[in-house]
């Protein structure tokens, strides 16, 4: 622990985090960050994840800040990056907090558009990725079918029921 003073909401690349939680966890609250990557970032920081966030100096958090917006500078294996072989670069890429929420919104948009697959079940709300929808993924849609009560004719017998 540092002599400096506790902090309770720690601000990393524009997200809050309580200073309470253990820094890997604070920093996996961030879009795009997952608690596998946090633990590699703080791996290559020099940072111990079992200390707590409120204890991070401004130098540990731009040093954080720094490898997550480039992790390839650093090193990091391609395989913890959130965007493999883009469409565009060909690069290996990861995108974290409102860029990753826009290319995520602008790959269903052109799954849609070139009518793939994928993108009709995007477009007409239907499970994507293979889940059965027999019995599950209902809500918002009918459940069944309602009929309307049998009205007995006022001129027919009462059906009996049982003896």
């Amino acid at each position: 622990m540092s002599a400096q003073e506790f902090r309770h909401i720690v601000r990393i690349l524009g997200s809050d985090s309580a200073g309470t939680l253990k820094v890997s966890y604070a920093i996996s609250e961030i879009k795009g960050v997952s608690l596998s990557l946090a633990n590699a970032i703080l791996k290559k920081a020099g940072v111990n994840p079992d200390m707590r966030a409120g204890f991070l100096t401004e130098a540990d958090i731009q040093k954080i800040e720094d490898i997550i917006t480039d992790p390839a500078k650093y090193n990091l294996p391609a395989w913890l990056f959130n965007r493999r072989k883009d469409l565009e670069t060909g690069k290996d890429l990861h995108l974290i907090t409102a860029d990753l929420v826009l290319r995520t919104k602008t790959d269903i948009d052109q799954a849609k558009e070139i009518r793939s697959w994928r993108g009709y079940r995007h477009a007409y709300g239907l499970k994507v990725r293979g889940q059965r929808t027999k019995t599950t993924g209902r809500a918002g849609k009918a459940l069944g079918v309602k009929k309307k009560a049998v009205q007995a004719k006022p001129g027919a017998p009462a059906a009996e029921g049982g003896k």
